[in-house]
């Protein structure tokens, strides 16, 4: 009587939790490394500062920009409208006058026609001079309103680019690679280095897509790494990503540790079995003995059909067929 363990063999690596590659936003040179491999970050503590030359001199076009197109520094346009309006509008009121003194001798029948006319005329255009600088200074008023605002934010597009250049830590962690060095060109699709979180690290496993159907969360898992040598961990299935790799036609399942060495470090290589069911004091044999999966051979040469449960990579359990004294042999 023994026990078994029916499992499936997966294999992968060791990761850190959140673990990402480092990319910049933007095409450039590095122009400092503010950390080493293996140091401790917090979220948010700079990692690298990627130059852009383009974008620097953008920046400062949009602060000159940004100070030509001052509301302030604009005034004296509409101080000078200001002025022709204070001009116009004493012109329309002389203007004015003249007209009703005209139409007044006119009434008393000096003056001629024409002149009458001439004066209605001066007062319109008068008029209409008084009305055109009261528009234009609305419309110059917005337009140097807009132009400062759009300055503005010009600028600040500008600054929120620059300071794309200095990279951050997404999380804290530590920095497990860099792979520039100050002075060379990056791009957006370029990594930069590797960063995760130190005090959580997870298993990344590959799964043969013919096994995945028996597959749960919170299975058991098995776990054997080759820097540990015949060391055994446990730890259990938290994550089963549900599109398979169509080039290895496999599945990537995360497994968390429950029993876990004292030092990990990422991409350790990991071979992995998960238990599907677990049976005790039963009646086994060695695959070997068993043909197809059907039946075994007596020791008298005979064949004897036989019914199979659980299965691991030695053992079957025989479910009927057999007992604990019947003699087989190898097919």
């Amino acid at each position: 009587m023994k026990s078994i363990t029916e499992s499936v063999y997966a294999s992968g690596i060791v990761k850190s939790n959140n673990q990402y590659n480092i990319f910049s936003s933007i095409n450039g040179v590095v122009k400092q490394i503010l950390v080493k491999e293996g140091d401790f970050i917090r979220k948010g503590d700079p990692i690298m500062i990627i130059q852009n030359q383009t974008a620097m001199l953008n920046t400062e076009n949009a602060e000159l920009s940004a100070e030509y197109n001052t509301y302030i520094r604009n005034e004296d346009k509409l101080l000078q409208i200001q002025k022709e309006i204070e001009l116009a509008k004493r012109k329309l009121k002389s203007d004015s006058l003249l007209m009703t003194r005209q139409n007044n001798l006119w009434a008393q029948g000096i003056g001629t026609k024409t002149e009458q006319e001439q004066r209605e005329l001066t007062y319109q255009n008068a008029k209409t001079t008084y009305e055109n600088l009261k528009i234009k200074y609305r419309d110059v008023n917005k337009q140097l309103k807009y132009a400062s605002t759009q300055s503005k934010k010009n600028l600040q597009i500008s600054k929120s680019m620059l300071s794309d250049f200095t990279i951050k830590s997404e999380l804290t962690g530590r920095v497990y690679s860099l792979a520039k060095e100050v002075g060379e060109m990056v791009s957006s699709q370029t990594s930069l280095g590797v960063v995760g979180d130190d005090s959580h690290f997870i298993l990344e496993l590959q799964l043969d897509e013919y096994d995945i159907i028996k597959i749960r969360k919170d299975q058991e898992v098995i776990v054997k790494l080759d820097s540990y040598n015949d060391s055994i961990f446990e730890a259990k299935v938290v994550k089963i990503n549900p599109l398979m790799n169509e080039k290895t036609r496999s599945f990537t399942i995360e497994a968390d540790f429950v029993k876990k060495p004292g030092i990990l470090y990422p991409n350790l290589s990991v071979e992995a079995n998960i238990v599907l069911a677990k049976k005790e004091n039963i009646i086994t044999l060695p695959r070997k003995y068993i043909v197809n999966g059907k039946y075994v051979l007596l020791k008298d040469g005979s064949k004897r059909a036989i019914k199979i449960g659980l299965e691991d990579y030695v053992l079957a359990e025989i479910v009927e067929g057999l007992d604990i004294t019947t003699e087989v042999i190898l097919p």
